[in-house]
């Protein structure tokens, strides 16, 4: 066995993810951090995959897929969570941010061994990742934003009622048809109760 020489903090800058919340501009009734949402994207991106190979004559790798949107936002141990208001409120302050992102990247890979950096760099490198995961990504992360904001909306916060509007509006133009698939297959039951989705069987 080889000798294991070096450490890395990789994984405990990860592991932070848990204490960054999102929506942070926001009263929430029910917080959310950035793992969380990690996993939700991740599930979702990977169901679009599937949706576009099965339906749509797609070829992607859905496993890759899934496993570059668990990372997708892995950046904000160190940035923190913008939120998107600021994030695109002037060009100046997208293209700062954007720039802080990609230095951000850079410094996650560089806290990895040296061996595993090539490995890497297609999930934590957006500019690195295939044009086609990176629109999957995207969608999916809308998809969960809507969700939580349907929640928010059922749990009585009206704080939410714009950027539900918003989300609304931007899926319902996309032109991904396994974005349109999933919204009237798989969003309508999320917003039931479990008694709700018990008589569904």
């Amino acid at each position: 066995m080889k000798e294991i020489t070096v450490t890395s903090s990789f994984y405990a800058y990860l592991s932070r993810l848990r204490w960054i919340k999102r929506w942070g501009l926001k009263r929430n009734a029910h917080e959310e951090n950035v793992m969380e949402h990690s996993w939700e994207v991740s599930v979702i991106a990977h169901t679009l995959a599937l949706i576009k190979n099965r339906y749509y004559n797609g070829t992607v790798d859905a496993n890759a897929v899934a496993t570059a949107a668990l990372y997708h936002d892995i950046t904000e141990v160190i940035t923190g969570d913008l939120p998107t208001p600021i994030k695109y409120h002037s060009q100046e302050i997208s293209s700062a941010y954007k720039q802080i992102e990609k230095q951000a990247e850079i410094e996650l890979l560089a806290l990895l061994p040296t061996e595993l950096r090539a490995d890497f760099q297609a999930l934590i490198q957006h500019d690195k990742m295939p044009e086609a995961h990176v629109q999957l990504i995207k969608a999916a992360d809308k998809i969960s934003a809507y969700l939580k904001c349907q929640a928010e909306l059922k749990a009585g916060n009206t704080e939410f009622e714009t950027a539900a509007e918003q989300l609304a509006l931007k899926i319902s133009e996309s032109e991904q048809p396994e974005v349109i698939f999933f919204m009237q297959v798989f969003a309508p039951s999320c917003g039931l109760t479990l008694d709700g989705l018990m008589k569904t069987y």
